[in-house]
């Protein structure tokens, strides 16, 4: 076992952050695919009546049961997020994971196997616990193992998995649509026990990685935590001021508990001047405002929306993977932006663009209203619509949002912060996949002449250009620029007590810099072969 858990340690620099990188792909693809799956599921008649949502030709009848069945899952990826952030500070970030995956493989394969509503809400919780976790410690442990200089970038790019899982659940519900003319039991019970392979590779072989530096010194395991910062960087020199910061602040860290989630969310805990609670409530708003931007409508019921639309069966699925899969490239550009532009300006220009296609959107349906006999007509302005608003989605919030809380909480409150951020993330979801199926099933139908079909009025978009307006408004003002700064240094952006970008730019000033903050300099070697440093005096 000891050779399996350090095979990571023959690997080259480059070959450790490409493992690293690859393992977490495959983490945030199971999130993904979970999330994504339920838009096939949905469409599939057997599933609908199996559960007793609907008739057997697929029509759902109980949207409040069709979307309560989907949501619930989101409440146990909150209980899954603080309990794996709470292991993963605690046994350290890739023990976290392998539980993680436990939870998710056992949760697939019960969602396949369900027999009834009840069994399969109960599967839905328990995935969900799974899913939580990996959410919650995958961000963590990707920035964790970082350097500043391309954190932004190595974080989107693990998120294009999140978007590579949503694709693939939405193309083989595609191919699956063809079985049995969409009646057979395979097409919702094979999307589902297809999530359980990705979470058996990773709980195989994710031993086979280390953990991260910041875990190790947290816990007084230094010189391990000095070797495996010199292999990730590639070599000694790249390493002295980051470890000095690391094992420094490590000393000053503290073992967190369960009860103080109650306490920083009341504004206490914490060691005095964090403003732990002010980094919490940013990460549940900012999860949140990016879910109600509509993205989960997209995600979790495009084929319900393109039916709504009057589009055939193979056409609903078709738009919708392509839907899906244009969140890759989005994801792919805020790779390449994050680290140049950094996340307030990937926020700020989101919040923009997305307000511009709700807008249009909004236009669309006001003008299809008055004129109903050029409905048909719309509708590829519609889709187009659908197209843009992924495509932006991905490029800015849809990362910006989960690499935030991975970079402002101390390193031994990270995993747990993080939860947080994953809690702003499920409640906004769960809400919205509560309430699409009801909104959808209250949207107005309007009929095109000579034909049965029907064009879905995209009447949500105008209820979504004030949280649009939000959203500008608050990353411009309140949420910090944390490009090219060291996990360590970002803490001395709420040292101060005003929660304002351009005050926590003038703290950061003051106190960005960790080690003269507490008078240490580096030895004049780069870095000793036993690390240590040396106190000014006073």
């Amino acid at each position: 076992m000891v050779g399996y858990t350090t095979l990571w340690s023959r690997l080259s620099s480059r070959q450790l952050n490409v493992a690293i990188q690859a393992f977490s792909l495959v983490s945030i693809f199971f999130e993904g695919y979970d999330q994504g799956v339920m838009g096939g599921v949905n469409a599939a008649p057997d599933y609908v009546t199996q559960v007793g949502i609907g008739r057997s030709d697929g029509t759902v009848t109980s949207t409040i049961h069709q979307g309560g069945i989907v949501s619930v899952y989101y409440l146990g990826a909150i209980f899954g997020c603080f309990a794996g952030g709470w292991l993963a500070d605690h046994i350290g970030r890739i023990n976290g994971l392998l539980i993680g995956f436990l939870f998710a493989m056992g949760g697939g394969a019960f969602q396949a196997a369900a027999q009834n509503s009840n069994f399969f809400i109960c599967a839905r919780v328990f995935t969900g616990i799974g899913t939580g976790a990996l959410t919650g410690i995958t961000p963590v442990l990707v920035s964790e193992t970082s350097s500043a200089q391309h954190r932004g970038g190595s974080s989107s790019y693990v998120f294009i998995a999140n978007y590579l899982g949503i694709s693939v659940a939405y193309w083989l519900s595609f191919g699956l649509a063809f079985v049995g003319n969409g009646y057979s039991v395979i097409r919702w019970r094979f999307l589902l026990a297809f999530q359980c392979i990705p979470a058996l590779f990773l709980a195989l072989f994710i031993r086979m990685l280390p953990d991260s530096p910041r875990y190790l010194a947290s816990v007084g395991r230094n010189d391990e935590a000095r070797r495996l910062l010199v292999r990730l960087r590639g070599s000694q020199e790249d390493v002295g001021r980051e470890y000095l910061e690391i094992v420094t602040l490590a000393q000053e860290s503290q073992p967190s508990s369960p009860v103080q989630f109650a306490q920083i969310l009341l504004g206490y805990g914490g060691r005095p001047g964090t403003h732990l609670a002010r980094r919490v409530w940013l990460c549940v708003w900012l999860q949140i405002m990016a879910s109600w931007t509509g993205i989960t409508a997209v995600t979790a019921y495009s084929p319900v929306l393109l039916k709504q639309a009057g589009y055939s069966s193979i056409k609903q699925n078709g738009l919708a993977g392509g839907i899906n899969t244009i969140g890759i490239i989005g994801t792919i550009v805020s790779a390449q932006i994050v680290d140049r532009l950094g996340c307030r300006a990937c926020l700020i220009g989101g919040a923009g663009f997305l307000f511009a296609v709700n807008l249009i959107a909004g236009s669309v349906y006001e003008e299809s209203l008055h004129s109903p006999e050029r409905a048909a007509q719309y509708a590829p302005g519609a889709v187009t619509m659908l197209f843009l608003f992924n495509l932006g989605y991905a490029a800015t919030w849809g990362t910006v949002a989960f690499l935030i809380p991975t970079e402002i909480f101390p390193s031994d409150l990270r995993a747990q912060g993080n939860g947080f951020g994953i809690t702003g993330w499920a409640l906004g979801v769960g809400m919205t996949t509560l309430v699409n199926p009801i909104m959808f099933a209250s949207l107005k139908v309007i009929a095109f002449h000579s034909s049965y079909q029907q064009i879905l009025t995209p009447n949500v978009a105008p209820y979504l250009l004030p949280f649009c307006r939000s959203q500008l408004a608050l990353g411009s003002s309140v949420y910090p620029e944390t490009r090219n700064r060291s996990l360590e240094s970002i803490d001395a952006l709420f040292s101060g007590s005003s929660p304002f970008n351009w005050d926590m730019e003038q703290a950061y000033r003051l106190h960005g810099d960790v080690l003269a903050e507490r008078k240490i300099v580096e030895t004049p070697s780069t870095l000793p072969a036993k690390p240590e440093f040396d106190r000014i005096d006073e």
